[in-house]
Formats: structure tokens, sequence, C-alpha cells
């Protein structure tokens, strides 16, 4: 009986987390309720609360599943590259970033859109959030121990330095600034223009996005990596 009943739950709150994510990809996040959740499956909204203490609790769990679900998908195309194939690991992570985009849209909109009004992220969702980070921070660290020094110059910005020096405190990583600001710059760009693409920004623009994408994937990593 308690292989049943773990099987029952297990499949009960898979049943429930499918209409959490069809409620937030027609509504949006902002507007999840347990109750027509509940609604939805016949049941009474308190019998929810055996699986989810609340709305945020359910939240926390799509959005921890999101962030690994992007997090092992950059991670797999990073590992599929020769370690010192650099421009290549580059252009796979970056490549992985928009296609889990496009095929998931509504996720990526729950940890990259519009936060949630009232919720807060808990704690535990901080390692998961790191994983696709962690890819291009491995490969900043791999690229400046190979030597490669990026083509840019970090403007003397006030705070410039000590933000920088903050930051490698915060993700224990030894990176020069000018490294820093590549990299991160790089980083911000491909979400830029994912988000961009996703959000309907660019529809009357571009009529292929990707090759877009493409070309901004190899601009940002010749620099970043410093080849000309």
């Amino acid at each position: 009986m308690t292989g049943i009943r773990a099987k029952a739950r297990l499949e009960t709150t898979s049943e429930i987390k499918r209409l959490a994510r069809d409620q937030i990809a027609s509504k949006g996040a902002a507007n999840l309720s347990l109750r027509e959740i509940a609604r939805e499956m016949g049941v009474a909204s308190s019998a929810l609360y055996r699986y989810f203490t609340s709305r945020d609790q359910l939240l926390t769990v799509l959005i921890i599943e999101s962030y690994d679900d992007i997090g092992g998908i950059v991670e797999h195309a990073d590992a599929k590259c020769s370690r010192d194939d650099l421009a290549g690991r580059w252009r796979a992570a970056a490549q992985s970033l928009r296609n889990w985009a496009i095929e998931n849209p509504s996720d990526y909109g729950l940890i990259f859109g519009t936060p949630v009004p009232g919720y807060e992220a808990p704690s535990d969702t901080i390692a998961p959030a790191l994983r696709y980070t962690n890819v291009l921070l491995n490969l900043l660290a791999d690229a400046q121990a190979a030597g490669c020094k990026p083509l840019i110059t970090v403007p003397a910005t006030k705070g410039v330095s000590k933000e920088y020096k903050q930051v490698r405190a915060n993700l224990a990583i030894k990176l020069t600034d000018e490294m820093l600001l590549a990299g991160l710059a790089a980083w911000a760009a491909l979400f830029g223009a994912i988000s961009f693409e996703l959000f309907g920004h660019v529809d009357t623009v571009f009529t292929d996005p990707e090759a877009h994408f493409r070309a901004l994937t190899e601009m940002l990593g010749n620099q970043m990596l410093g080849m000309k």
C-alpha cells in the first residue's frame, strides 16, 4: 500500500504541476491559482494543500524545475564539446539557451520575465539558478587560462573595479575585470536577444531572428575570447 500511495501522490503532484504550467502559459504566473487548479481536477481546494502548502510553494517548485531544466540543457551542450574548443563551447551554450527558450516559452517567462507581485524566491532557488551561468563562468576561466584576452577595455567608471571585486568574492572566481565585463555583457546580450524575440519585440524587424542570433553569438564570442 505504501508503494501504491507513493505512486498516487506522485501522479497527483505531477498533474497539479502540469495544470499550473498550463495556467501560467495562458494567464501568466501572477494569476496562478490553486483554487482554479482544484476546480479543474474536480477536488476541493483544501485537498491541494496536502501537496503544496501555498501558491508560492508551487511557484518555487516550478521555478526550480525550470532552472534545472535549462541548466541541464546548457551543461549538456557544453559537455559535448572538446574542452579546448572555446568558440565551439560558446556557440553550443548560446544555441542551447535559445532552443530551450523557443521550446519552453512560458517556463522562460516564469524565470526571466516579469516578477510575480508578492512572491519572494527562497534560497532553494539559488543553486539551480546558477547552473546555466556556471557554464559561462567555467568557459571564461578556461579562456583566461588559455591566454585569451577580450577585445575590450574596461571603462574607468566609478565603482566598477570595486563591484567586480565583489563579484569575484561572491562567485569564488578569479577572472580579470576585462573577462568579467566581456563575459557578463555577452551573456546579457544573448538573453536580451532571446527575450526580444520571444516576447514579440522583433516581429516586424526580422524575418529570420535565428540568423541574427547566430551572428550576434559570433560577434560576442569573438570579442569575449579575443579572436579577430
